[in-house]
């Protein structure tokens, strides 16, 4: 099982670059209340934090398969990516929302009056400081993203819980094999939610 560790964290961490990327977009879009963008943007938070991660997965991987053919060839563990990425997007987009509107509208304002764009003021203002703020809230979107990443073994990908899955149903000793793979994920999560810590802690002395 700890083999495909490795698998876990690769699938973990390129989740939460390529859905913390896409959440900066969303997040813009919607503060920016660019016209026809922004009510897309809040339907698509709105079906990704409203439907079940599973159902996501088998939607992609087993449903729109019929209907797209070239989504045949997509492989399980970028399906995976996919889901993931674009369900953690939809939280994190919420959580670097709620950070820029909890900057004091007069520092915009302040931008504004001095000749800076709404872009300019975000970048060089605004998201700044927002980020800092939201720092714990995507901590914990990274701590989920990595126990979420154990439902990927239900579309094929062969990761830690999967491997799981494979010795527990060959040995038949299902409470071994299950015990170790939640003390290995407590493990992990332990590690991250030891650094999030010491990140806060740092950031707190500024």
């Amino acid at each position: 099982m700890m083999q495909y560790l490795k698998v876990t964290l690769l699938l973990s961490v390129l989740t939460m670059i390529i859905g913390l990327i896409i959440a900066f977009i969303i997040s813009l879009i919607i503060d920016a209340r660019i016209t026809f963008l922004s009510p897309l943007m809040k339907i698509y938070v709105s079906f990704f934090r409203g439907t079940p991660l599973l159902a996501q997965l088998f939607l992609l991987y087993f449903g729109l398969a019929q209907v797209i053919p070239v989504l045949l060839k997509l492989s399980a563990f970028n399906a995976a990516l996919i889901v993931l990425s674009l369900n953690s997007a939809a939280f994190m987009s919420e959580a670097i929302r709620g950070a820029i509107m909890g900057i004091d509208k007069g520092q915009m304002e302040a931008c504004m009056s001095i000749g800076m764009t709404y872009w300019q003021a975000m970048r060089r203002i605004i998201l700044p400081q927002a980020i800092r703020t939201a720092i714990p809230a995507l901590s914990n979107s990274f701590i989920n993203i990595v126990k979420s990443s154990s439902l990927a073994y239900t579309i094929g990908v062969t990761e830690m819980m999967a491997m799981a899955q494979l010795e527990a149903a060959s040995s038949y000793r299902y409470l071994e094999a299950f015990v170790v793979i939640i003390l290995v994920y407590w493990l992990i999560i332990s590690v991250l939610t030891y650094m999030q810590d010491k990140l806060e802690l740092r950031l707190n002395q500024y």
